[in-house]
């Protein structure tokens, strides 16, 4: 079964383990899955099957959209409710200081990432070494912020929305928010919206074609040369330019890099979503 879809990832369990009950409902063996989501937040995450799982890298994920809470006063590590410190009671704020608060994170934006994070330090996921005592020594990452959207106000909670870059922590926005403000805080709740173009609807098969971000390409002769994985010469494309193109055939449809007057496929005999 090649499909790509949306699916809704629950709360409380790891991306990873929710793909065996993806495998289980669709009866399939090779399942993937683009932007882990922790095991505490909750929402849209892209899935694909069978051929598909290759197409991860072509596809239009960004930006991405977010609901959040952040609980004021609560002291975290982890940035979320899965390790809770310590809780301090906090003065209200006005509308106006949140909405300050959130309008200064628009745009670019420099910071560290979580202590308990992904990312891999001498070959370890930082949050392994967070988990065992050990200070991380990240790197400052870039994110882009296009918009902060307060949602509501409901003291010690500020619910908001973010749109946001792909590889943005929504965990550090809700820290920055807190420190704008002078106290501790930390997610008590996240939900992804959406990737790009890419949101739930009950799980329904899309046609990969809409969602990849490749200009596309035509060639100029016998389409079985393609879809028999034939040797391909520049000249017999409409764009000989060097880049990257997505080809569709009568029944598949490929993606070859040309460089430096070369041609070579990066993917290759991908069906077509049936109707």
């Amino acid at each position: 079964m090649d499909r790509l879809f949306v699916v809704k990832k629950p709360i409380w369990i790891s991306s990873n383990r929710y793909m065996g009950y993806v495998k289980r409902k669709y009866n399939t063996k090779k399942v993937g899955f683009s932007g882990t989501l922790d095991p505490f937040a909750a929402g849209s995450l892209i899935v694909a099957t069978g051929r598909y799982t290759k197409l991860f890298n072509y596809l239009d994920k960004t930006p991405k959209s977010y609901k959040a809470t952040l609980w004021l006063g609560a002291l975290s590590p982890t940035l979320d409710i899965e390790q809770v410190e310590s809780i301090e009671s906090t003065k209200p704020y006005t509308k106006e200081a949140i909405e300050a608060a959130l309008g200064s994170l628009l745009g670019e934006i420099s910071y560290y990432p979580p202590q308990y994070c992904a990312k891999k330090i001498d070959g370890v996921a930082a949050y392994k070494n967070a988990r065992a005592g050990k200070k991380n020594a990240l790197k400052k990452i870039a994110s882009k912020i296009y918009e902060m959207k307060l949602l509501c106000y409901n003291h010690p909670f500020i619910h908001f929305e973010a749109t946001v870059s792909e590889g943005t922590y929504i965990r550090s926005l809700g820290e920055m928010i807190a420190q704008k403000l002078k106290v501790d805080g930390c997610l008590s709740s996240l939900e992804r919206l959406r990737e790009g173009r890419f949101f739930y609807e009950d799980e329904k098969a899309l046609n990969p074609l809409e969602y990849i971000s490749l200009p596309k390409n035509s060639y100029k002769k016998d389409e079985n040369d393609i879809e028999l994985g034939k040797k391909l010469l520049v000249d017999d494309f409409k764009i000989q330019d060097n880049g990257i193109y997505l080809i569709k055939t009568s029944h598949f449809f490929a993606i070859i890099e040309i460089e430096d007057y070369k041609v070579k496929y990066l993917i290759n005999r991908m069906p077509l979503l049936k109707d």
